[in-house]
């Protein structure tokens, strides 16, 4: 079992959780992490004045509070971790490299809740369906662990138990993370330009998902028959009859994990190789087949003694729609021509923008990026640079990108990442080139020419639009006579100039309210009448909550504007 936690990391490993008690657990980490970061932005906050060292050191601390709550809250906000691990978007780096060791350090839960399951998934005992079983399990993951087996044929397989009680916890934690996501997704800092609603619908539908091995098993089945014609790629087979939606049972397929670098080189692996053949495993996954292994990190990727990759856990995948590569093509003719209005309207129709009243901002972003980023060869880009780039556009403009996007952005990073630790010189754009010219080249097939062909379509919407052009003004004018053409104008200084005094009058009134109940309970208190003191104390303390926030308020307006 793993050491090294406390004791409170522990109590989720249970059958039975409290809806109170995790509302009061999951709030409490949420308000602190404000308080946290409202404070982090004051400079009388930092003793003898505010450096950068301080505020880097004040960073970590904080990044190494958060991974341990995270670990004490249980199986789902370890997921949530893991989610964000690689998200150097939205955390700073030292929130990233702490949330990462989520990924392979959880505690394990006891032998004994390990044989209660498999007795009642399977209906036999351990002795009656394996040979043997290890106690001892060979990895703990959040959602839980592997053991070591062999089977009574004495075929080698492990063995995937699910935690105690997943099903009633997520539940729980999943509905107080509505209302959270709610809170992030309105705010009007961290909102922007975030779908946090898309991504917590995205993460209930995997996370169901993974805590169901049946759906898990078909989709290991799935990926192995999606590489069955590639022999440096293995994916374990499943049997069936030891499995169930909490007990999966799969072939024993031992390896180095990719990141153990030092160890692929002892072993004689060429490294070089292993790099640009997980790079190749993912684009033939988006681009064959649209399925594809949405948590790429290097405890789910090993290697064989031969060379071959070997890919584990299944439980988290992501489907591609099947017009993914007519928008992308689209997409790819309008980066080539600089043509920001295309390349927006192709990625709204890919669901990679979602539109707004105003595209504006969004079109003169997009052209900004085209005419400044796009200068490099398509094989010196880099996928973690054009990551950045997309969402810091992103993060100060009105559009936002789905879940989808941003899983397979992570997983591009996440690739290159291991790759760069695998080979220094690896560029994953470069092994994305040849794949790239492939569907410019054989995305129309039989139909020869495709920018021959694209050169026709332009051509008739062209000619289209000239001869709708004089019945278009026409139809104008005919509303301008009618007086059905308004303009509305919106002066953005005076509602925010409207809104602060708002708040300000509203400051007050609760003010005034406080000081009122304050002085009643003070003088119910003076004449002995304490217990009725506690009603108007607890009303003034109510409205001092409220009070702070509107205060908060008013302070994040005057940081903003």
């Amino acid at each position: 079992m793993e050491t090294g936690y406390s004791d409170k990391a522990y109590r989720w490993n249970r059958e039975n959780y409290s809806n109170r008690r995790r509302f009061v657990d999951i709030w409490s980490f949420v308000l602190t992490l404000l308080f946290k970061l409202w404070l982090y932005n004051k400079n009388w906050s930092y003793t003898g004045g505010v450096t950068e060292v301080k505020q880097a050191a004040r960073r970590q601390a904080q990044a190494v509070w958060i991974r341990s709550t995270l670990l004490d809250l249980g199986p789902t906000f370890i997921k949530v971790g893991q989610l964000f691990s690689t998200r150097a978007d939205i955390f700073p780096i030292e929130y990233v490299e702490e949330l990462a060791k989520l990924q392979d350090k959880v505690p394990a839960f006891s032998y004994e809740q390990v044989e209660a399951t498999i007795e009642k998934e399977l209906g036999k005992k351990i002795p009656e369906l394996f040979q043997s079983f290890e106690p001892i399990p060979l990895a703990a993951a959040s959602l839980g662990q592997v053991h070591k087996a062999v089977l009574h044929t004495g075929e080698l397989v492990v063995v995937k138990v699910q935690r105690p009680g997943l099903k009633k916890l997520f539940e729980i934690d999943l509905q107080i993370l509505k209302g959270i996501t709610r809170y992030f997704q309105n705010h009007p800092k961290w909102g922007r330009g975030r779908d946090w609603i898309g991504i917590y619908e995205e993460c209930c539908r995997i996370l169901w998902e993974e805590i169901d091995y049946l759906n898990e098993g078909r989709n290991a089945d799935t990926f192995r028959r999606n590489f069955r014609g590639y022999d440096w790629v293995k994916v374990p087979r499943v049997y069936w009859r030891y499995t169930t939606s909490r007990v999966l049972t799969l072939e024993y397929v031992p390896g180095i994990k990719i990141s153990q670098y030092e160890a692929l080189e002892a072993a004689g692996l060429d490294r070089k190789l292993i790099a640009r053949q997980g790079a190749q495993a993912y684009l033939l996954q988006l681009l064959n087949s649209g399925f594809f292994h949405a948590d790429p990190h290097p405890g789910n990727i090993a290697v064989s003694p031969d060379g071959s990759l070997i890919f584990y856990d299944f439980g988290m995948m992501g489907r591609i729609k099947s017009n993914v590569r007519e928008g992308l093509m689209e997409t790819l003719f309008g980066i080539a021509q600089k043509d920001g209005d295309r390349v927006v309207q192709s990625l709204i129709n890919l669901g990679a923008i979602a539109p707004v009243d105003d595209m504006g901002p969004v079109r003169r972003s997009v052209q900004y990026m085209l005419d400044n980023f796009m200068d490099k060869p398509f094989e010196n880009q880099s996928v973690a640079a054009i990551s950045d780039d997309l969402y810091e556009i992103a993060y100060n403009q009105p559009f936002r990108f789905p879940a989808t996007f941003t899983f397979v952005m992570r997983a591009f990073s996440t690739l290159e990442g291991v790759g760069k630790g695998l080979d220094p010189d690896f560029n994953f754009m470069e092994v994305a080139q040849p794949y790239a010219m492939q569907l410019m080249t054989n995305m129309n097939g039989s139909e020869g020419n495709s920018f021959l062909n694209e050169l026709s379509r332009q051509a008739v919407q062209v000619s289209s639009s000239a001869f709708g052009l004089p019945r278009r003004l026409e139809d104008t004018l005919d509303k301008l006579e009618r007086g059905d053409v308004r303009v509305r104008v919106r002066s953005i200084e005076t509602e925010r100039l409207l809104r602060r005094q708002s708040s300000i009058q509203l400051s007050i009134s609760y003010a005034l309210l406080i000081s009122g109940f304050t002085l009643s309970a003070t003088i119910l208190v003076v004449t002995s009448y304490v217990w009725w003191a506690l009603v108007p104390g607890l009303i003034a303390a109510g409205l001092s909550v409220i009070l702070i926030r509107l205060l908060l308020r008013l302070d994040r307006y005057d940081r903003m504007y």
